[in-house]
C-alpha cells in the first residue's frame, strides 16, 4: 500500500502586528519561519504555507459564531488535523504560554464515529485557529 501525498495548502491571513504574529506562529505555536518583508512572513505549518500580512486598521476577524456541541464556534476558522501525541504536545504549549482557548481541548464524539480532540483559539489579531486529532484518521471524513 502506498501512501497518498497531499499538496500543501497555501492561507494568507490579515493580522494588525506583524511582530505579534511572529511571536505567536513562531515561538508559541513552533512553525518554521520563511521568507519574509517588513509586512509579511510565511509560516511552514507542518508542510503548508500559511502567509501573515499585516493589513493597517484590520478588524474583526471573525465574522460570528455558530453551535456545535453545546460551544460557540467562531467562523471562518483554520487548523490542522494532527497525530494525537502531537495534538496533546501542541495543547501543553499553548497551555503554558498561558492561550485563553475559545474552546478548550475536549474530545468529541468519544467511543462513536469520528472520535476527535478538539480546540479553538485566537492569534493575536483575532484569527481564529482549530486543531485537532482523530482517534481513527480513517474516520476524517466518516458520517
Amino acid at each position: 500500500m502506498t501512501q497518498q501525498t497531499l499538496p500543501p495548502f497555501h492561507l494568507a491571513i490579515p493580522v494588525h502586528d506583524i511582530e505579534a504574529a511572529r511571536h505567536f506562529y513562531g515561538d508559541v505555536l513552533g512553525f518554521g519561519r520563511g521568507r519574509s518583508d517588513v509586512r509579511w512572513t510565511d509560516w511552514n505549518m507542518e508542510g503548508h504555507q500559511v502567509v501573515t500580512h499585516q493589513v493597517d486598521d484590520h478588524h474583526n476577524a471573525v465574522a460570528g459564531t455558530n453551535p456545535v456541541d453545546g460551544h460557540q464556534v467562531p467562523v471562518p476558522h483554520f487548523g490542522l488535523v494532527l497525530p494525537v501525541e502531537r495534538f496533546q504536545e501542541l495543547a501543553a504549549r499553548l497551555t503554558d504560554a498561558g492561550t485563553d482557548f475559545v474552546i478548550e481541548p475536549y474530545v468529541r464524539f468519544e467511543g462513536e464515529t469520528g472520535e476527535q480532540w478538539t480546540m479553538f483559539f485566537l492569534d493575536p489579531s483575532g484569527n481564529a485557529l482549530e486543531f485537532k486529532a482523530f482517534k481513527d484518521l480513517g474516520q476524517l471524513f466518516a458520517v
